[in-house]
Order: structure tokens, then sequence, then C-alpha cells
């Protein structure tokens, strides 16, 4: 008797992965939306953004600049840090709103003048999400893969999963990729296998 086939599974990458209109605003994030809104009231025009990995600080950065509301450098701590003091006199030159978005946190600047300007800067900051925003993002991740998520599943995951942008980036994932293996909808008992492949069988506030 031949040995039993297992199927490998290649999800399919997120549909509008990147697209600004994918953000999710919650808590974490609604000041951070609204101060891009308006740069008009930034010291010197100039803003720095920071937050986790994942949270969206580039779709941010993005959407800004096709929003029309000024330039995005990101990352700005990976940029010559003369040719970044020059990109911000000749953003204060021409009135343009500069968003600098760095990887490094702390950003460390060498460069006195740099540093003296950027220390004038509105400092942003994307928060951790709540249990709301939670299940907004785990939805909209799950809707940009064609995965349908009811109401118990999402019941089931929220308050057990860790409360990142990253984790619920990564629990789709998984998710995606094991109800592919199963041929199976994404069901609460999916949905739990997938998040203890992640997290553990003891994982979160609620067991």
């Amino acid at each position: 008797m031949g040995r039993p086939v297992t199927q490998i599974a290649l999800p399919l990458p997120p549909a509008r992965e990147g697209d600004p209109a994918s953000i999710v605003i919650g808590p974490a994030n609604a000041g951070v939306v609204d101060a891009l809104r308006d740069p008009s009231g930034w010291p010197f025009r100039t803003a720095i953004l920071r937050g986790a990995p994942r949270s969206g600080k580039s779709l941010l950065g993005r959407w800004f600049v096709q929003a029309g509301l000024g330039e995005t450098i990101d990352p700005a701590d990976a940029m010559d840090e003369t040719a970044l003091f020059h990109r911000w006199n000749r953003a204060q030159e021409s009135g343009t709103a500069l968003l600098l978005i760095p990887d490094a946190a702390p950003w460390e600047i060498a460069l006195p003048d740099l540093r003296s300007r950027l220390g004038a800067a509105l400092a942003l900051e994307i928060g951790a999400p709540d249990d709301e925003m939670m299940r907004d993002l785990i939805a909209s991740h799950a809707e940009r893969r064609g995965l349908v998520l009811g109401d118990d599943a999402l019941a089931y995951v929220v308050p057990r999963i860790t409360r990142s942008f990253a984790a619920a980036e990564r629990f789709v994932a998984a998710l995606d990729r094991l109800a592919l293996e199963r041929q199976a909808r994404p069901t609460r008992t999916v949905c739990r296998d997938a998040l203890e492949s992640l997290e553990g069988p003891a994982q979160g506030r609620l067991l």
C-alpha cells in the first residue's frame, strides 16, 4: 500500500495587498490618521511616524502621498543624512508637508543640523490594537484572502490572540494554509488549530 499523499498548501497572496484603501482605522491609529489629514499645523510641516512592524506605517505613508497631502520618505533612516537634510530644506522652501517613517527605534541621527531640525517635528505613533480593532484587522486580512469568518470563529480568536498587527496577519496566513490543506471552511475548529499552531495550545487570556 502506498504512502498517503500530503497536500502542500500554496495560498495566493492577499488581494489588494499594500493598497492604502485596505487600512483599518481604530483607536490604535485614529489619532495618527486625524493628524495626517491636516498637516498644516505640524511644526515646520514635518512629522515622524513610528509604530510596531506591520502596523500600517507604510500604508499610511502611501495614502498621505496619494491624497495629495505631502511627501513621504520611507524608510527615512535608510536615507543618507546629508541628503535627507537637503530634502527637508527643499520641503521648507516649497511649503510641502514631509512625513518621515523610520524603521529603527530609536532613530539615532548623527548629523547635528538634521537632528535639531527633526527634534522639533510632530511625533506620531501607532499603538497596539484593542479587541474591536483586532476583530476588524482579522476580518480585513481574511476578506483579502477570500476567507469568510463567522461571528463564532471571531469570538473565539479575538480574546486569545496576541494584541498586535503582525499577529493578526500571521494568524490569517496560518488559517489560509490550514483551510487549504484540509479543504475546509474557516470554522471555529480550524481557527483554533491555526491559532494553536502559532501560539501553542495554551494561547491567550481565555482558555
